[in-house]
């Protein structure tokens, strides 16, 4: 008789691009493989839950299509023709061909390129010590936070708020501007938690009727980029019925009349042209909101993803200031706690090694940077070699056609340290193997919580695979970059990184598998004061004087409302384009992480646009039929699915599908625009004016 299989659970956490980076806990099979992977349970915030496509992980990890070996291009750019080599042969190309570019255009001529493929920060930010001490160009990584972060903070003077545990104690939950079911299921796992256990209402903001529009007691449901129509109104009603927190007001904010004034035109009607939630609901929810103390306010970066997207998130944030939420439990508003976690990260990414001289380069306009445009590169050289981490911008980053284009220049040498043959990885000139995060050490912090986190080495990696740190210490090397850090092991960073920001040591968080850096109540609430100079919120900000990361303004910054309001910046549909196209997460993908594995793909319908009824009537297409969706930077086509849960003019495209997933070969980040977000620069994925029509 055979004996049965022996499995052990050990704690890790989820790497990947999601503010929940949740606590796992991973089955450890014999034979170097893994099992079941659950959500933690210690772990308070995770407690137990994680997304389907994280829990088939397994999948992922042992995938028969995963590189394995180095690769050199052996047909032309983007023909996906490699040869095998070895390592040292890929690394001394690498080499030659870095310090070839830089003896022809400088050191700026090469750009490291990274981005949350995962997100441990040894393995996501060690990419920055190698740039730094090389004084390669500079990244300025905007294409995800920049608008919702410039928001917030412009509010609360600091990037934090508080704990979404405290949704336990909360009476009312709003959920504004994320789909938490698609993307950060703990989120709805607490806000259901507090219905079922104290009766809290969940509202629910977003411009489609999305899994969690369906699972909230009240949906506003608006048009894309018009959240500040929808916050002033709400706040309007507070100021005319009695319902604001004066006294709170006037001990912690800049709360003017003349703001109050400024509100005094911003009626429920007023919104209701604008944001299409009718304006009986709109008073009905500042009621609601009026009457609860304890309420809870979960914003998300999905509405910030317009040309206005920090107005709309300060907008937003300005509500539960206005009823002085923030002085109850389960109170208040909470974004991202990315700013609270105090660990140091100078040797990890040599921050004493850089230099401000040398060019920033915008992470976001990566096509109009490789393409030439002058702007874009500074005035500077043009880029000539890269080396890319952890993202797949040909897929994923806006403005696509510029970026195809870019990376199919001869001149330019392209290096992709990658898990899967992505469409970035086949347009490179040499491939390199890279683990995953059950294969290497690494250290977590939960922009979605408050834990920092130990995920560490549980399984070995296949074939040739090599962790980020690896190659970043070995490329360093042999170009003779020095610097403490290429000496150190992973697990001596996350010491050293721990022991100087005073967050303990690596021996102490092996104990739990992760420290809970939760701050007193009155620092998460802003009971001591608000982060800006003199302690108060902002309802009327200084767009300049954010303190925030910056590369200068950018986008038409001077045009920014000096209070919450709906700034009319995005782009407008017009007869020639007559939708607004909004370009959303799908359920089983995490950007194009996922899209490789069969549990995922079997789980979301083809490239796809969904059309409510009557317009789709109107353009004279049905159920399963081929559109073209166009505009001025390019046409995709998608195939139609009638759903009523939108405004009439609105469109919504479900998921980053592979480029190759579409008909024409060409993906849904053709039509996004890369012209940066005012006031710090960012990408609209979500404003698209578009013209439809039968493909």
């Amino acid at each position: 008789m055979n004996a049965p299989t022996r499995s052990l659970f050990r704690p890790s956490v989820c790497p990947h691009d999601c503010p929940s980076a949740c606590s796992l806990d991973v089955e450890v099979l014999p034979e170097n493989r893994i099992g079941r992977v659950r959500g933690l349970a210690q772990q308070t915030y995770t407690n137990g839950v994680i997304c389907a496509k994280v829990a088939r992980y397994a999948e992922r990890i042992h995938h028969p299509d995963r590189l394995t070996k180095p690769l050199l291009r052996s047909g032309p750019k983007g023909s996906g023709q490699f040869r095998e080599i070895g390592w040292d042969e890929a690394l001394d190309r690498t080499v030659e061909a870095f310090n070839a570019a830089e003896a022809k255009h400088g050191p700026e001529t090469v750009w490291p390129y990274y981005y949350a493929g995962t997100m441990g920060l040894v393995m996501r930010d060690g990419i920055h010590r190698l740039r730094h001490v090389k004084r390669y160009s500079g990244f300025f990584d905007t294409i995800c936070t920049n608008p919702a972060w410039t928001g917030f903070v412009a509010g609360t003077g600091r990037l934090a708020g508080v704990d979404p545990r405290e949704m336990a104690h909360s009476d009312c939950i709003v959920i504004w501007g994320t789909n938490a079911v698609h993307t950060q299921v703990n989120v709805m796992d607490h806000a259901v938690r507090a219905r079922k256990a104290r009766g809290a209402k969940i509202i629910a903001v977003d411009v489609y009727m999305n899994e969690t529009m369906r699972q909230a007691d009240i949906a506003l449901l608006v048009r894309p980029g018009t959240d500040g129509a929808l916050a002033c109104a709400i706040m309007h009603i507070l100021l005319r019925d009695g319902l604001a927190d004066r006294a709170y007001m006037a001990n912690f904010t800049d709360f003017t009349p003349e703001f109050e004034a400024h509100l005094a035109s911003r009626t429920p009607e007023w919104a209701e042209a604008i944001c299409g939630v009718p304006a009986d609901k709109i008073e009905a929810v500042a009621r609601l909101l009026g009457a609860t103390k304890a309420s809870y306010f979960r914003l998300g970066y999905g509405f910030s993803r317009q040309r206005n997207g920090a107005v709309n998130m300060h907008a937003a944030l300005s509500i539960p200031t206005m009823l002085g939420a923030w002085q109850h439990k389960g109170g208040g508003a909470f974004h991202s706690n990315s700013g609270t976690f105090g660990v140091s990260k100078r040797m990890i990414e040599g921050l004493d090694a850089f230099d401000p001289a040398v060019r920033m380069l915008d992470q976001s306009r990566i096509g109009d940077i490789l393409t030439g445009d002058a702007a874009a590169l500074k005035n500077g050289p043009p880029v000539t070699a890269m080396l890319i981490q952890n993202t797949n911008p040909v897929s994923i980053a806006p403005d696509q056609r510029k970026v195809i284009k870019g990376f199919a220049r001869e001149d330019l040498f392209t290096v992709v340290h990658e898990q899967f043959m992505t469409e970035t990885a086949e347009m490179a000139d040499i491939v390199l193997p890279a683990t995953m995060f059950m294969e290497h050490d690494d250290l977590y912090q939960g922009g979605g919580h408050t834990h920092l986190m130990l995920g560490p080495n549980l399984v070995e990696p296949p074939g040739e695979c090599r962790s980020n740190h690896e190659v970043i210490c070995a490329l360093a090397k042999r170009l003779g970059a020095e610097h403490p850090g290429f000496a150190m092991s992973p697990r001596e960073h996350i010491d050293w990184a721990l022991r100087n920001g005073n967050r303990g040591s690596l021996e102490a968080l092996e104990k739990d598998g992760f420290v809970d850096t939760d701050p007193p109540f009155e620092r998460a609430h802003y009971l001591d004061g608000f982060g800006h100079r003199g302690g108060k919120f902002h309802f009327s900000p200084d767009w300049q004087k954010i303190p925030l990361k910056s590369d200068g303004l950018m986008g038409p910054w001077q045009d920014m409302p000096r209070f919450p309001d709906h700034w009319a910046a995005i782009e407008t549909a017009t007869p020639e384009r007559p939708f607004r196209m909004v370009t959303a997460p799908a359920r089983s993908f995490l950007n194009s992480t996922f899209t490789e594995t069969p549990g995922s793909m079997k789980r979301e319908i083809a490239p796809s646009l969904m059309i409510h009824p009557e317009d789709a009537a109107a353009l004279g297409v049905g159920v399963g039929e081929a559109v073209i969706v166009s505009n001025a930077r390019g046409d995709v086509e998608l195939v139609v699915k009638l759903f009523d849960g939108v405004h009439r003019g609105v469109v919504i495209a479900e998921g980053i599908f592979p480029n190759k997933s579409h008909r024409r070969r060409e993906g849904i980040n053709v039509l996004t625009g890369s012209d940066p977000v005012a006031p710090r620069g960012g990408a609209a994925f979500h404003d698209n004016a578009v013209a439809i029509r039968k493909a």
